[in-house]
């Protein structure tokens, strides 16, 4: 795509002007709200610069603040920038405040609005840059699991690799790392495929009701028990059964389930009729069971009988590539859920997810960006809407537009470290290969790697 920008101005002279201003761009003239939308709609432009006073409101400012909500509520991505007059700033400051990216004032100084205009359009390319992986990282072949981690990677190409076999899998990991996930993901690709996948969080039913829940109960077996009920087991038949945080099951029903599982045959509770199953289960726990197991708390044979395969998630915070990465799935998700036109977060917000010890993980990480959407009230994410540590909102705020034009290094640092990690990866460290695939020379990528602090090893772990 050409790089494209629209000047809505009504004044001749400022047109011929500023037209001449921007030769790397394919420059566009609207004079009123009329061919600026239409040009909007023909010509999809990355950035535009926009007069707020235009007829047949010349003198005053609606035409502009028009323009303006129609432009956002076309396309959030667009860079808007208002020029205004020298006084009015109250104006510019209502304009940012309704998603444009910057303001400028007359007299305009050529130079000055060149480079606003530059540093609009390449921030423009590295949003669309990250929503691109984004969409590419959201159609991922194992189904919900969205990661650009070369450890997740890994795992993604190990669950490929078990799913179609009858191996029994063991999922470690913190809460909210995604085991459920991997887990659907494993059902998915099996050859249990077709039947349905059941899951129960052993750590979440009473221990006396667990039993029931699992193999199901007959009438009369116990108080309360007014009907037949199968259990989860029974469901899951011919699917998978998910047996989450194994690690907080009792004593006394792990050597049910070891029965069950070395025999492929349960009975209701009460019942006396064997009840012949086939189902692959999956396990789960954040619990250390070798631990457990010197301590007598979980059966060392129940364990070799559902390890087969251990898959150790690691948490958010080892996953630095895919932290960003999953907060704009989240807030792609929650923004259209509430009907916000939310462009993405500010780079102090970024940094801020970046360095949050968020111990939940992923399951933590939603509920802050789903929180945030609703809290939000300007264009851009700020720290103050992520409430990080219990946080409350400050009482003054940097302009989000002043904020970019301080921190646009910043974000393309970003991005160069991100593409040469990536590079890296691709030929297992080789600079000579990695920098052919850069399009640069050896001692600008070894340059490069100094500056922007990346360890080699780390990139090709």
């Amino acid at each position: 795509m050409s790089k494209k920008l629209l000047i809505v101005e009504d004044d001749p002279g400022l047109q011929s002007q500023l037209r001449w201003c921007f030769d790397d761009f394919q420059v566009l003239l609207a004079e009123d709200e009329d061919t600026a939308l239409r040009q909007i709609r023909e010509h999809h432009p990355q950035v535009v610069t926009l007069d707020l006073g235009l007829p047949p409101d010349a003198g005053g400012v609606s035409v502009g603040f028009i323009i303006l909500e129609k432009i956002i509520s076309f396309d959030a991505s667009i860079k808007v920038i208002v020029v205004t007059g020298q006084e009015d700033r109250e104006n510019a400051l209502k304009a940012v405040g309704m998603g444009a990216y910057d303001f400028f004032n007359k007299p305009v100084d050529a130079k000055i609005l060149s480079l606003v205009v530059d540093r609009a359009y390449q921030l423009h390319e590295i949003e669309q840059e990250n929503k691109a992986l984004v969409q590419k990282q959201a159609s991922s072949p194992l189904s919900g699991i969205i990661t650009s981690s070369p450890g997740m990677l890994r795992i993604c190409g190990m669950v490929e690799k078990i799913a179609p076999s009858d191996l029994s899998v063991l999922v470690l990991g913190e809460s909210g790392t995604g085991k459920e996930v991997i887990a659907r993901a494993i059902h998915e690709l099996s050859l249990h495929s077709k039947g349905k996948f059941v899951a129960i969080n052993c750590a979440a039913i009473p221990a006396n009701l667990l039993e029931s829940e699992l193999f199901g109960h007959e009438k009369g077996s116990f108080t309360g028990a007014t009907s037949q009920k199968m259990g989860k087991v029974e469901v899951a038949n011919q699917g998978t059964l998910f047996l989450d945080e194994i690690g907080d099951m009792p004593m006394d029903l792990q050597s049910k389930v070891l029965r069950f599982l070395q025999e492929r045959v349960i009975e209701r509770v009460g019942g006396v009729k064997e009840i012949p199953i086939e189902t692959r289960v999956i396990c789960a726990t954040h619990q250390p069971l070798k631990e457990m197991i010197a301590k007598k708390t979980f059966r060392e044979d129940l364990y070799f009988r559902i390890s087969d395969i251990n898959i150790e998630l690691p948490p958010l915070r080892d996953r630095d590539d895919d932290i960003l990465l999953l907060a704009q799935v989240f807030l792609d998700r929650y923004v259209k859920q509430q009907g916000k036109a939310i462009k993405g977060f500010s780079q102090s917000a970024e940094n801020a997810l970046l360095n949050y010890d968020c111990r939940g993980n992923i399951r933590e990480l939603e509920k802050i960006i789903r929180r945030s959407v609703i809290m939000v009230e300007g264009p851009y994410v700020q720290i103050e809407d992520l409430y990080l540590d219990g946080r409350k909102p400050g009482s003054g705020h940097v302009l989000e537009a002043e904020a970019v034009s301080l921190t646009l290094n910043s974000a393309r640092n970003y991005a160069e470290k991100r593409a040469i990690r990536k590079a890296l990866l691709e030929v297992d460290g080789n600079i000579s290969k990695a920098a052919k695939l850069l399009d640069v020379s050896r001692p600008t990528l070894y340059a490069l790697i100094e500056r922007l602090q990346i360890e080699v090893a780390a990139a090709i772990d």
